[in-house]
Parts: structure tokens; sequence; C-alpha cells
């Protein structure tokens, strides 16, 4: 009997050892395959990621990877040089996910883009802060275009020419500044430059003034002449910002072969009075 009730508990013993064992094996045996990816050095591929790209390593320097410019989550590959050895890259996403791929010369990759399905991002670029998309840019900067004026008082003259701040207006992270030049001479008005600048407004003697530039993100209505007796709307989008005390926002046009040149001067006052961007 003592004889029979032992075989009974090695036998289960012998059972759990086996279904533990099982379990290993199984979790061993999972392994994501790479994916294969061809390069060649006249041409980019691009690979679309569904999350932001947090990681990337290169098996060797005979492939070239970085991110698109101005996106999170796409990423530009070339070949460094032709006929290299067989590689590999890894690419780590937002989400913890690995994507591995294994890495070969063409003179002509059967694919150029590559796009991973799911995720936080619909298909295309997710992109960077301060770069919004053209279209939609383009679409806004009509909107405001065709607003009516809702500043006044901020205008300079020159030579029978004037520049006006007609509104300024909002859309999540960009600022839209509504202009209009006249030009009421029989002389064509040509712009050498329309500049946007963060400056003090007083510096002590001997102290250079101190002058930050705006970089433009989109211009709608852009042009380089304003003809006799004529006027024109621009709308100049603009990266979010507020002004300092002590500065202000100076617009400046310089006339191109000529010395009507025209400045603006805006308080932080006006700017954040800036009014959202009706639908």
């Amino acid at each position: 009997m003592k004889s029979s009730i032992q075989w009974i508990f090695q036998l289960i013993f012998i059972l759990k050892s086996a279904h533990v064992f099982s379990q290993n094996v199984n979790s061993q045996m999972y392994a994501a395959q790479p994916y294969p990816l061809e390069l060649t050095t006249a041409k980019t591929t691009h690979l679309v990621f569904p999350y932001d790209i947090v990681s990337v390593d290169k098996g060797s320097r005979d492939i070239l990877a970085q991110k698109a410019k101005g996106t999170r989550n796409i990423l530009r590959v070339k070949a460094a040089r032709a006929d290299f050895q067989s590689t590999s890259l890894t690419v780590i996403t937002s989400d913890g996910k690995l994507y591995g791929f294994t890495v070969d010369y063409a003179a002509e990759p059967l694919q150029l883009t590559m796009e991973f399905s799911g995720g936080s991002f619909s298909p295309g670029a997710a992109l960077d802060i301060y770069q919004p998309n053209h279209a939609v840019l383009t679409r806004i900067a009509g909107k405001v275009l065709a607003q009516k004026k809702s500043v006044r008082r901020i205008k300079d003259k020159n030579g029978r020419s004037a520049l006006s701040l007609h509104g300024i207006y909002t859309d999540q992270d960009v600022i839209f500044c509504q202009l209009e030049m006249t030009n009421q001479s029989a002389i064509s008005y040509g712009i050498e430059s329309l500049r946007f600048f963060i400056r003090d407004k007083k510096t002590a003697k001997r102290t250079a003034a101190q002058e930050v530039e705006i970089k433009p993100l989109y211009v709608k209505g852009d042009t380089a002449l304003i003809a006799p007796e004529s006027a024109h709307g621009f709308v100049y989008a603009l990266p979010k910002f507020t002004i300092p005390d002590k500065k202000y926002l100076a617009i400046e046009v310089m006339e191109k072969n000529g010395g009507r040149h025209l400045w603006l001067d805006i308080s932080n006052k006006t700017l954040v009075l800036a009014k959202p961007v009706a639908e």
C-alpha cells in the first residue's frame, strides 16, 4: 500500500514538472521574424510607424537613418555605399514595440515606403509642434484674409504708401497677422523684405538693442510688388509667442531701391487680444 501511494505522488510530480517544462519551452519558442528591407544609394526609403520613434539602432555604418524633418513617426533610410553586406536595423516606438529589419543592398528596391498599421496616428505623418500642415494653414489663412478689420490705429505711412495691421487671430499654436499695404502713388512699391522682430522698447546709452526675428510658418498673399494706386492684403502665420516686459513686436517693410520704409509697433496688450479663427 505504501509503495502504491509513493508511486502516485511520483506520478503527480512528473506530470507537474512536464507542465512547467512545456510552459518554459513555449515561452522560449516565440521569435519575431525581421522585416526584409532593401536600400540603394540613389533613392530614399521611408518607414512610417504608428507611434513616435524613440530609438534607432543600425547594424553598420553602411546604412543612413534619420527621422524625416518635422515628423515624429517617419524614418528615412538610405544606403551609404553600394553592395554592402547584409546588416540589420532596429526601431523602438513609444508604445514599446520593437521593429527588426534585415537590410540588404538593391540597385532598385521593390518598396520605397513601408507603412505599419495601428496605433495612435492615422496613416501619414505625425508632425512636430510648430510644424502645422501646409493645407491647414492655407485654409485658415484664407478665412483670416476674408475677415473685416478688427484692429484700429496701428498704421504707418511714408511717401503715399502705408502699412496697416487689420487683425490678429489664433488657432492652436499659430498666430495669424492680417496686414494690408496700400500704394496711392504713381510709382510701384517693390518689397525687398517684410519681417517680424521682438525688440527692446528702450535701451540705455551705449547699450546694444536686443532683437529676435520671428520666422513665418506660412504667408498668404505673398507678393514682391504693390502696383500704383492699389492695395494688397497679406496673412502671416507665426509660431505662437508672447512679448516679454519692456519689449514689443516690430513689423518692418523695406522698399527695394527706395526709401519708403514702413514700421509697425505692436504691444503685448494688443497681441493677447487675438481672436480665435471662426470656423
